[in-house]
């Protein structure tokens, strides 16, 4: 490839580096990957073409709004519009498109904290997830603290009441789809009702005398009856994790009036691994003087329950099971306050909502299980009392999400008017929505939040589900919480990150002739493309600049065609930098030309024709540089320095149009948008050409020598379409000390550069993995928007990113 090739024409500043070995086999790795592109775009314009595609829902974003940051606002729009479509009174938005909605079977938002589109460029490589399988990028600016919060409690512009209406005429008839009324009914009853029979019992696993592996288990002695007047006994363990499993370390017995009648620390038979503290409070101290085994515990449990006595507890099967104790007759909390599709309220949930209780709070440490048991007990009095009717009645919306009103009005019988909110409009027509992630503040009822202490764990919960929420919100923020712990000082890190980037625009040129001024440097290259920052580095003896591009594509030709051009005299070489952070830069290239997102897309400059004439660029470049004199003409190359200003001649042949570009290149394949990046009241002369498939774009590459004989240079996009400038991105947070405090603390940070990288690279091939997981459990026909937040401090912000893709079937 031309940019590695002319990377090794530089070697005679870069011999001191051992990277020669990884640059040839990045080289061979970038050539396969172009061997497999034109294949896989053909394949992919083919799929379109022949209609496989026609009728599944996608996402796309206009060419003219892509360059457009989004905001949570926008987001939320996209949202609505997906779930509930014109028939809901919802417009599309104007931003982009959702094409066939009514097709969308679900939504799911995945927030990543910490991230910023600065680390997803920077770490492009490894996310091999994230830039294969979404193809919709657009920056993302996020206009509140708590997004998942935002996207809950985010207001509907309009309500249809005949859409949210429901036909039922009747309490009754409304109710009867609960999963409590279809289970208990209506009707109040004793607790005999509630009781697990022996079938329900062997069917979710719970200890049953004479089913096969409870052989070892003590059984109480039990009647075979219970009445209505039976005591009522609340049962809570604590366990332990040891060489064989789960151990019994306390155990708490409660009566039906609450009072503590049991309550021992347990001494384990086998070795302890994990005391399991934080969930259980037992420590090593607390059991090191205890003598109680399980035996002693299962005679005390005998001595102390009557024959009549029915043990309460949530997940009460856990608790038996690590009694290992058989008893008969037993009223679960977690089966009585029934959610749909099996799913199970915690016992925390229960009691904050019913019982206005909190229990298991953070300010202790572990759970208590005598106020567990307690809590279980009240749970089954209450719902006994109260009768499931009104217990579904009274906690309908707290607990499972929507609203009932007994009272009908003339318009929309039994449906209140709905909440403006987007999760409870969507509860109210029966879509389950769900926060997956750390407990934090969502304005979302408790009953459809869950909370785990890592991404694992709530990675693996959430593939686990048998059928997912209509919307779902999963937020990861394990890599935020690392990114704090390692790198305290994280403005330096982006700073750093931010510095890469920009390195990837810059090129270095020269030798000049001595006196060759800033501004004849800034003339002469951006004819490649829209040149920023310039700094000239001088030494007695030459002239060299550092030049920095605003898009990859002006550092690329810059290379291509600039180096070796004859300067008065003088051979100049135009080469990238050396160091560590752009080891692999050849095959990001070429990743980036392979990036779905610039599948179809062209950049093109339009040189000047005096520029034209001065620069002959030959087909191949052999790993030196060549001596391009022009011919016929007084081009830079002969003329002292004062009079290269007839460069800057105006030429009206030079400016670029939509017209002109899409007349120029129309011939090769047909042209779907133009993109002219120019300034208010000033022309540009390069663009971005999308054509509607990829073979217009290969048939104008291989035409690259016709094209420059219209003074056209040309080479494939890789700056994505969403972003104006490379280098704008790649704009650092800037510090309150100023330029000299940010300047010394960014070589601190060079100072472990590489071992960061390493760090980072790791980190995010494992976010990359675990999202690749998530979206894959995720059903066919589901609309997935991956956020980076970006990064926000007092001193300035870096933009996050939004990944947008519906799930297609295989």
């Amino acid at each position: 490839m031309n940019i590695s090739m002319n990377m090794e024409s530089s070697s005679s500043l870069s011999s001191s580096l051992s990277c020669n070995t990884k640059k040839r086999k990045n080289a061979a790795v970038g050539a396969h990957v172009k061997a497999k592109r034109l294949k896989t775009e053909q394949e992919g314009d083919e799929a379109l073409q022949s209609g496989r595609l026609s009728c599944s829902p996608r996402v796309s974003v206009p060419l003219d709004c892509l360059q457009q940051p989004i905001t949570l606002n926008e987001l939320t729009e996209l949202l609505h519009y997906a779930a509930l479509g014109k028939t809901g009174g919802i417009k599309q938005p104007s931003w982009c498109r959702l094409r066939h909605q009514r097709k969308v079977k679900g939504l799911n938002v995945v927030i990543v904290e910490g991230l910023t589109q600065s680390h997803f460029y920077k770490h492009y490589l490894s996310l091999r997830h994230l830039r294969t399988k979404y193809t919709t990028r657009v920056t993302f600016t996020p206009s509140c603290n708590n997004v998942a919060s935002g996207i809950f409690s985010s207001e509907l512009p309009t309500v249809d009441c005949v859409y949210f209406s429901k036909p039922e005429n009747d309490m009754h008839n409304a109710l009867k789809g609960h999963p409590v009324i279809a289970k208990f009914g209506t009707q109040r009853r004793g607790l005999t009702a509630y009781v697990l029979t022996q079938e329900e019992m062997i069917k979710k696993h719970y200890p049953v005398k004479g089913m096969p592996g409870f052989e070892e288990f003590v059984s109480t002695d039990s009647v075979d009856c219970v009445t209505d007047s039976s005591p009522l006994y609340g049962l809570d363990c604590e366990m332990c994790l040891t060489e064989k499993g789960n151990e019994l370390t306390r155990v708490s017995v409660v009566d039906s009036d609450g009072n503590c009648v049991l309550d021992h620390l347990v001494k384990p038979k086998n070795r302890i691994l994990n005391y399991l503290t934080r969930f259980s409070g037992v420590t090593a101290a607390m059991l090191r003087p205890i003598t109680t085994t399980l035996r002693d515990v299962q005679e005390k449990l005998r001595k102390l329950l009557p024959g009549d006595a029915v043990l309460v507890g949530h997940s009460i099967n856990n608790d038996l099971m690590a009694l290992k104790l058989i008893h008969q007759h037993v009223i679960d909390t977690s089966l009585l306050y029934r959610r749909e599709f099996g799913q199970r309220f915690k016992l925390k949930v229960l009691a904050e909502t019913v019982l206005k209780r909190q229990i298991q709070t953070e300010e202790e440490k572990g759970h208590n299980p005598t106020e567990d048991a307690v809590a279980a007990l009240e749970l089954a009095q209450y719902f006994i009392k109260t009768g499931p009717r009104q217990v579904v009645e009274l906690h309908l919306e707290q607990l499972w999400g929507y609203t009932i009103e007994e009272e009908e009005s003339s318009d929309c019988k039994l449906a209140p008017t709905p909440s403006l909110r987007f999760a409870d409009v969507l509860q109210l027509l029966g879509r389950s929505v769900a926060f997956f992630g750390k407990r934090s503040d969502v304005a979302l009822n408790l009953s459809n939040q869950r909370w785990y202490s890592s991404d694992k764990e709530m990675l693996e919960s959430f593939k686990r589900q048998t059928k997912h929420p209509f919307l779902s919100v999963v937020q990861f923020s394990s890599f935020s919480d690392h990114l704090k712990r390692r790198f305290p000082h994280r403005e330096r890190l982006h700073r750093s990150v931010c510095a890469d980037l920009r390195d990837m625009c810059v090129v270095f040129a020269g030798p000049f002739p001595a006196g060759f001024s800033e501004r004849e440097v800034r003339r002469l290259f951006r004819c490649c493309g829209p040149v920023g920052r310039i700094k000239m580095l001088n030494t007695s003896v030459r002239v060299h600049a550092e030049v920095e591009f605003e898009l990859l594509e002006g550092a690329t030709l810059a290379l291509k065609t600039l180096n070796g051009l004859n300067v008065q005299g003088q051979h100049m070489k135009v080469q990238r930098p050396v160091n560590e952070s752009l080891l692999d830069l050849d095959l990001t290239l070429d990743t980036l030309t392979d990036d779905i997102l610039n599948t179809s897309h062209l950049y093109a400059v339009k040189l000047k024709p005096s520029v034209a004439e001065c620069i002959k660029i030959s087909a191949e470049v052999n790993g030196h540089t060549l001596d391009r004199k022009c011919s016929g003409v007084s081009p830079v190359n002969g003329l002292p320095a004062a009079k290269t200003d007839q460069l800057q001649l105006t030429d009206t042949r030079s400016k670029l149009s939509e017209e002109t570009v899409t007349e120029t290149f129309g011939r090769f394949g047909t042209v779907e948008r133009v993109i002219l990046p120019a300034k208010p009241g000033k022309h540009t002369r390069h663009a971005c050409i999308k054509f509607q498939s990829s073979e217009g774009k290969h048939a104008a590459l291989s035409s690259s020598k016709d094209l420059r004989q219209e003074n056209y240079l040309i080479c494939q996009s890789l700056t994505p379409p969403h972003l104006p400038s490379w280098v704008a991105m790649a704009t650092p947070v800037t510090t309150i000390g100023g330029d000299g405090e940010a300047a010394e603390d960014e070589n601190k940070t060079n100072m472990g550069h590489s071992s960061q990288d390493l760090e980072m690279d790791h980190m995010m091939q494992k976010l990359d993995r675990r999202l690749g997981k998530l979206f894959r459990s995720l059903p066919d026909g589901t609309l997935s928007a991956v956020v980076l937040l970006g990064h926000t401090s007092v001193n300035g912000h870096l933009p996050g990113l939004c990944l947008m893709e519906v799930k297609q079937g295989s």
